[in-house]
């Protein structure tokens, strides 16, 4: 059995790092977070979990765990400001990363949980074998021994995989501001969110896993695109998705002027989350 957590689906995935703000107001989900308010404010355990929304915009009405897609991103609270009707306005920030394995319904709670398995683990070592793609080094005779001559060669396999990540990010976050330029040109963006992306962007320089979540949360992407990205262990195999992604936007944006749009913008929502 995995870990039993709270899940709130969303019409877009969230990501480690990102933040989300929420307007809480259905019932189900006012007793979600007076559930995590009931918690210790130093608790490790105040965050639910944010799943896509595979089909359809009603969960309950059809097989949650069919209508889910299967990675999620947990939303840690970090702020919580109670209305005057009994809702909440909530700030969340993104977690850690899980695959859920079962959706459970039930009166009490009433909102959806999730059988999950948290993916830490499996980021770590994909990311560690990822550092070695395409590394290999010929083996150079020295008078050092065998276990000398494995560190050397390690260290010099690790610095290549800094530097090769370096270039990927580098290339990245130079489409992505060419991107956010094309979609200031067509009055996609305001300025205040352009402003807002190119000050990330600059606090992100230097990390390419956090500018590959920013990247992905920002460009105006579908949800399975989205999706993909999150599924993406790795920051480079992510990075060098994002660098396919974001050729293809800005060969949109410039031959067709067009951005994609969500299938929840033409949807009629079913209930007020």
């Amino acid at each position: 059995m995995g870990e039993l957590i709270p899940l709130f689906p969303l019409g877009t995935p969230l990501f480690p790092g990102v933040v989300l703000p929420l307007h809480v107001f259905e019932p189900r989900y006012r007793r979600l977070v007076l559930d995590l308010l009931a918690m210790p404010e130093e608790s490790e355990q105040r965050f639910f979990g944010v799943v896509a929304i595979r089909q359809g915009w009603e969960v309950e009405r059809v097989a949650p765990a069919e209508a889910l897609y299967d990675i999620g991103c947990t939303a840690r609270l970090q702020l919580v400001r109670p209305q005057a009707d009994g809702g909440f306005r909530i700030v969340t920030v993104g977690g850690d990363r899980f695959r859920l394995r079962d959706v459970v319904v039930g009166e009490d709670p009433p909102y959806l949980q999730g059988e999950v398995e948290w993916l830490a683990d499996e980021e770590a070592a994909e990311e560690a074998a990822g550092d070695a793609d395409g590394l290999a080094l010929p083996g150079t005779a020295t008078a050092q021994g065998p276990a000398e001559c494995d560190e050397d060669l390690d260290a010099v396999a690790a610095s290549v995989a800094r530097g090769s990540l370096a270039v990927l990010a580098s290339g990245v976050q130079e489409l992505f501001t060419d991107y956010v330029d094309e979609v200031a040109d067509l009055g996609a963006g305001s300025g205040g969110e352009d402003a807002e992306r190119a000050a990330l962007l600059a606090a992100v320089a230097d990390d390419p896993a956090a500018l590959s979540w920013l990247v992905a949360s920002a460009a105006l992407l579908t949800t399975e695109d989205r999706q993909v990205l999150l599924a993406e262990s790795t920051t480079r195999r992510r990075l060098a998705a994002e660098t396919r992604l974001l050729r293809r936007e800005l060969t949109l944006l410039r031959e067709l002027g067009a951005v994609p749009a969500p299938l929840q913008r033409f949807a009629t929502p079913m209930t007020v989350n």
